[in-house]
């Protein structure tokens, strides 16, 4: 039986999303597409920090109260996630460091001097989170919690894994560049992933094929602004709340989407680390440094 490629897009997760399945015939990977966009809405829903009835939003609204907040199975274990992320990476993921937002406001242009820094650096970390059986509180006021950072691959993971569960055997969902591939073409063939290039908008770098699992990049074009010939981008150090700005964009296949926008994430943060971070990882990546070299594993 021939299987047909059809695509769907919508939006979510403040951006363009898109779904490939093949199918034998345009219902069945209608159903598909709807059982993925719904599995989208319902995690977005839940973890957006823009939702004020939100898993998130309730954390953080109750910071400094002494007020636990209870949590299911699947959020207690994005904590867990997000606790190794922070010891994998040194300290550098840490998803305490959202409050830096509040400084740097990349339509504006304005670059926050240290004054402004410091009242929100003392709020990052952590180790301060504090988490009881299923239960989960931050300690000060003005602290936040925030699963952007890995919020996206987690839902392309999890809507991938109901299509597969309904037979879907080759496809893919991709979260405004975040995918994660269900299987391969048809003919066994690997997707072939176009890689942007950072700094020409519609132009690429390169193609990564890809059999299964997720792929993932992690850059400083998406939110950005430059001042005095110095590119300040979104990805911030926690350290020190400042931009990094070693790598223009950072490309990794992993198994599961989540992990490939992790290890990006925790690349772009790594700075000049960063090379050696993603050959210790194992996984193929591909990366553009700041002076227009490439690196790609062997």
């Amino acid at each position: 039986m021939k299987l047909e490629p059809y695509r769907f897009e919508f939006k979510a997760m403040g951006g363009g999303c898109e779904l490939l399945f093949c199918a034998a015939h345009e219902e069945e990977a209608r159903r598909a597409a709807e059982t993925a966009v719904g599995e989208v809405r319902r995690i977005e829903h839940k973890y957006s920090r823009y939702r004020t009835d939100s898993v998130v939003s309730q954390v953080n609204q109750a910071a400094g109260t002494g007020t636990w907040t209870e949590c299911d199975e699947e959020t207690i274990w994005l904590f867990n996630y997000a606790g190794i992320l922070y010891t994998n990476s040194g300290g550098l993921f840490d998803i305490t460091s959202g409050v830096l937002r509040r400084a740097w406001n990349f339509d504006a242009g304005i670059v926050p001097d240290a004054e402004t820094l410091a009242p929100l650096l003392a709020l990052i970390g952590w180790q301060r989170v504090e988490r009881h059986e299923k239960n989960v509180r931050l300690p000060e006021p003005g602290m936040e919690v925030d699963f952007g950072g890995f919020g996206k691959e987690y839902a392309a993971d999890s809507a991938a894994s109901l299509v597969a569960k309904l037979g879907m055997a080759h496809g893919y969902v991709n979260l405004g560049g975040d995918i994660r591939v269900i299987g391969s073409q048809p003919d066994g063939q690997p997707w072939l992933i176009a890689i942007q290039d950072p700094r020409q908008r519609g132009k690429i770098v390169a193609t990564i094929p890809v059999q299964a699992g997720g792929l993932a990049t992690s850059g400083d074009y998406e939110k950005f602004f430059e001042k005095d010939g110095r590119r300040y981008c979104h990805v911030l150090d926690p350290r020190n709340g400042m931009p990094v700005a070693y790598w223009r964009s950072v490309s990794i296949v992993a198994p599961l989407a989540i992990v490939a926008g992790s290890y990006s994430t925790i690349a772009m943060l790594q700075e000049d680390a960063g090379i050696d971070w993603l050959k210790r990882s194992g996984f193929p990546y591909l990366a553009l440094a700041n002076d227009g070299e490439l690196y790609q594993s062997t």
